[in-house]
């Protein structure tokens, strides 16, 4: 069973696992924290810094001239502080890696900041893996379709119910659109099997567009090299040998096989879908006939907050030196991955300059049982989604607080016995390590739950939105997702039988908390309503353009016009289940 766990560190976040009590579910994970790289931090230049400007770096140079530039800056920094500074990566064009042996990443940290030229550095952190169609696999299954797909099947999609009441009711939104390719959706996680037929290239009539792999370690990224042209997902599982040769990378990693949780997510964002005639196999996508821009950011185990930070700019159409530009600028950003800690000055830097280009940036909560959402779920206007079991309550492994935006599925079981009712329902592979054989999971031993697969139901949404009305803006994408919500049920939920019955939920004090009812002060606004969102983002007027000004009067040769003067789990499967979460 596939657990989408958000720990604190550095942490990818995955499905949760399937729980075999009534409304129960198990616990992630547990939280131990991954550490900073030793000795790597990011360093943003001011931009009027002399320093900055004596070694200026264009964001269109050649990625020679780049690395140039960045070691120009690293030994000059570095000189002033007494330290042997070697340059990494570019995470913008200000912006970069910086790491030195011998001193760790916080105090390192310390000392950069104290440099006049300098307006913040951070330790390099790690985060982890958060009208119907015909495909099979969208309705509810018959016990034939296994090992395919869940008894439910995709139960998330669809109307709501008394018995089901999370789901978003797609069907509604696809009235109105079922997605324009002109909006591009990023999908910042462990890459994509590209040749999975709900997925497939763009070229070739597929979802999938080109993309990036920001993943600058080689040994991290498992593919052979550090950043490329290529997206695609080689597998991130960890075994006793990595642990081994590579203590400071993967000894505090779980074992595990390969997640594929990047397929995973853009599947739920754009999954091709039939209808009347067309396609007929495997599951459905939020906005299939948006395009999917996979962005490669985790690797083995974890990614770093530079990578991350460098391809959210990417992502969004922001130039990163050495770089090629993105020639397919995305209006949302999925990000179903965090970790613990406050929102840095370097991530509100990435989400403030990609909500400066109108694109929307969605991040999953969490997974470790109820605690306080960490970075970047906690950055200032990004749309943060906590995730819900079928019947409406915040399911136990997710995490939640009063920056969250809205809720929507992520999954569990209710049966004490027999495949698990419901999981999410996502495309998958059969490898345990490099890729295999097309799949997608089931409500067996593989079953996804996290939210992970909460956020990519509200980033499909927001594509959907895009696609009806392509001048909306971040702020009021989030307001129509807000207002649209249903509202969260306060009754009709349980903890088993013999059990204490459930309780509201509370703001996260450090301790656990499991299955609770939703309080808007805790798990958002309401429940996801695809339909009802789409028809607020139809019912959103774009403001007139301001009038001209009339030319200033008066005589001789001055009168031109009047001037004016806002600048954006991995979950890699659980090895294990350690107990019952309800």
């Amino acid at each position: 069973m596939k657990i989408a766990t958000l720990l604190p560190a550095f942490s990818l976040l995955l499905g949760a696992a399937a729980i075999s009590a009534v409304a129960a579910e198990r616990a992630p994970p547990s939280r131990a924290t991954l550490a900073p790289l030793a000795g790597e931090v990011i360093v943003r230049f001011k931009a009027d810094a002399p320093l900055t400007r004596r070694h200026a770096l264009a964001a269109r140079a050649e990625a020679a001239t780049v690395r140039g530039v960045l070691a120009q800056r690293a030994g000059a920094l570095g000189q002033r502080a007494g330290l042997a500074l070697e340059a990494g990566t570019a995470v913008g064009e200000t912006t970069q890696v910086v790491r030195v042996r011998g001193i760790d990443a916080a105090r390192l940290a310390a000392l950069l900041r104290a440099d006049p030229d300098v307006e913040f550095a951070e330790p390099d952190g790690r985060r982890r893996i958060s009208t119907a169609p015909n495909d099979p696999l969208y309705a509810a299954a018959a016990a034939t379709v296994r090992p395919n797909g869940p008894d439910a099947g995709q139960w998330y999609l669809r109307a709501p119910t008394p018995e089901v009441k999370s789901s978003i009711d797609i069907e509604a939104a696809w009235a109105r659109t079922k997605g324009s390719a002109s909006v591009v959706v990023a999908v910042l996680d462990t890459g994509v099997v590209f040749n999975h037929p709900d997925l497939g290239r763009a070229a070739s009539g597929g979802r999938l567009l080109p993309g990036y792999d920001f993943v600058s370690d080689s040994v991290l990224a498992n593919d052979g090299n550090g950043r490329d042209s290529d997206p695609g997902d080689p597998g991130d599982w960890v075994d006793r040998d990595d642990r081994a040769s590579h203590p400071s990378e993967f000894g505090d990693c779980d074992i595990a096989g390969s997640s594929w949780h990047g397929t995973g997510t853009a599947s739920l964002v754009g999954a091709a879908t039939g209808f009347g005639t067309d396609k007929g196999i495997g599951m459905a996508g939020v906005a299939p006939n948006v395009k999917v821009l996979p962005v490669r950011v985790l690797g083995k185990c974890y990614g770093t907050d530079s990578d991350i930070q460098a391809a959210m700019r990417w992502a969004a159409g922001i130039s990163v030196p050495g770089i090629p530009n993105n020639l397919n600028p995305a209006k949302v950003l999925n990000l179903s991955l965090g970790g613990g800690g406050e929102c840095t000055a370097n991530y509100q830097s990435a989400v403030d300059e990609v909500r400066a280009t109108g694109a929307v940036v969605v991040v999953a909560a969490g997974n470790s049982a109820g605690q306080a959402i960490g970075a970047p779920g906690n950055c200032r206007g990004v749309i943060t989604v906590v995730a819900l079991r079928h019947v409406g309550t915040k399911v136990g492994f997710s995490d939640l607080g009063s920056n969250v935006s809205v809720a929507a599925p992520g999954g569990n079981c209710v049966n004490e016995t027999g495949a698990c009712l419901y999981p999410i329902l996502v495309a998958s592979n059969d490898g345990t390590t490099s890729p295999g054989g097309s799949a997608w999971t089931s409500s067996g031993a593989d079953a996804s739950f996290g939210t992970s697969f909460s956020a990519p139901l509200v980033a499909g949404t927001a594509g959907l939105m895009f696609s009806v009305n392509l001048t909306l803006t971040p702020d009021e994408i989030r307001a129509a997702l807000r207002s649209s919500a249903r509202p969260f049920p306060t009754t009709g939920a349980d903890n088993g039988s013999g059990t204490a019955p459930v309780q509201s939920c509370r703001q996260p004090d450090g301790s656990e908390q499991l299955q609770c009812y939703c309080t808007t002060s805790t798990c958002g606004a309401g429940m996801l309503d695809a339909g009802a969102a789409v028809a607020a983002a139809v019912d959103v007027i774009a403001p007139e353009p301001e009038p001209e000004p009339e030319p200033a009067s008066g005589g001789g040769g001055g009168g031109g016009a009047m001037s004016g003067g806002w600048v954006l789990l991995l979950a890699s499967a659980a090895a294990a289940l350690r107990r019952r979460r309800r």
